[in-house]
């Protein structure tokens, strides 16, 4: 919305840390931002290029996603900015974004480490380029495509494994060319530089990420059924939603409607015995944020669960894999690490580890030791 032309109502917005860093970021470079702190945002729109130079350092806070994305958007620009963060963030690696932004003509500079604080200074125009994601990364996918709004000519980025596509589709909807050719089992991502964004109305999904918590509580807790409405189900966000249908989980989806490219369902979950299932690795881009409450629901289901492909939980605000085996270690399951798969061995739903009172304790527990970046909702059926 900040970078198209005219004024964008956005409704339903998360009112989190990471959010309010990222309005603040963007208001220091010229944009002007109306909240009403419960989810409502007026965006005056500068236009693709028309950010203006900030005259102090961003702090970002603890957010990864909004220094990556705004170092592409910096990067698009004629001006330099500087970015920091908590001291979270400041030890989280940057140098996966900066290379393909240096190949595109930007000027970057990070800390010894590779991370924040950094100074960036954008190329006019960026050039466009043709980047292989080393790694599956949706938000160094974002950050060459936002970078890349002000190149002349087009931009592509090929992926072996399919990530989010929430920018594409945001893109898109503002009035961004993008194409999507597959051949021989990559995608070849394409954005004509140079687009005339227009303003928008939007209506913000509600997370599947947040809302899996209260789904979850619900197939291991006795007599439950919850409801949440108006769930974002974008496919590669959903790669939960199937494991827990592959475990047997009592889960029903109801599309409801369709949001700037995004399908948008109810869901309801009733409690449900579930079995253990092996996770691929593939699988992980879908639904990395995910696993600490998949492996909830693994220490409640029969048998042994085996996740593979879990690198990135290493590298997150904290190293997540290593916190999920512990937080189910002290709740009395057996939680197993080996490299980058994680095994977890199901109680079963009716045999409880002694102390635990409820099994929904079980997923306070797998999460107990992880950051809190957003709210966590937990609850019995009653309060649906």
């Amino acid at each position: 919305a900040a970078l198209s032309a005219g004024r964008s109502h956005i409704t339903g917005l998360l009112t989190a840390d990471d959010v309010t860093h990222t309005i603040d970021a963007l208001c220091q470079c010229g944009v002007a931002i109306s909240t009403d702190g419960k989810g409502d945002c007026m965006v005056e729109g500068v236009g693709a290029v028309g950010l203006s130079e900030p005259s102090d350092v961003i702090n970002l806070g603890n957010s990864g996603t909004a220094a990556r994305l705004l170092m592409g958007v910096v990067a698009g620009h004629p001006m330099e900015a500087i970015f920091t963060g908590d001291e979270s963030l400041r030890s989280r690696p940057m140098d996966r974004v900066v290379t393909p932004l240096v190949q595109m003509g930007a000027s970057v500079k990070t800390a010894r480490h590779g991370g924040l604080p950094v100074l960036i200074s954008g190329a006019m125009p960026p050039l466009p380029i043709t980047y292989r994601l080393p790694v599956p990364s949706a938000q160094v996918k974002s950050a060459i495509f936002l970078a890349g709004l002000g190149a002349p000519g087009k931009t592509t980025v090929i992926e072996s494994f399919p990530t989010r596509d929430h920018t594409e589709n945001l893109l898109q909807a503002f009035g961004a060319e993008i194409t999507v050719e597959k051949s021989d089992g990559e995608s070849h991502i394409t954005l004509v530089g140079q687009p005339e964004l227009k303003a928008q109305d939007v209506i913000v999904p509600g997370d599947p990420s947040s809302a899996a918590f209260p789904l979850v509580a619900a197939l291991i807790t006795p007599d439950s059924k919850v409801v949440v409405r108006g769930i974002g189900m974008n496919e590669r966000r959903t790669g939960l939603f199937q494991c827990l249908r592959e475990m047997g989980a009592d889960l029903e989806i109801d599309p409801v409607r369709s949001a700037c490219g995004e399908p948008v369902a109810d869901l309801t979950a009733r409690t449900s015995t579930l079995k253990a299932i092996e996770v691929p690795a593939g699988r992980a881009p879908r639904m990395i944020d995910e696993y600490p409450i998949l492996a909830a629901a693994a220490a409640c289901a029969d048998g042994a669960t085996v996740m593979r492909g879990l690198s990135e939980l290493r590298i997150k605000e904290s190293d997540r894999l290593t916190a999920i085996a512990r937080g189910l270690s002290n709740c009395g399951v057996q939680a197993l690490m080996h490299g980058d798969t994680l095994t977890v061995i199901g109680v079963g739903s009716d045999n409880v580890p002694k102390g635990v009172e409820d099994p929904d304790v079980l997923a306070r527990g797998a999460i107990a030791q992880l950051p809190r970046t957003k709210p966590v909702p937990l609850m019995h059926a009653d309060f649906a």
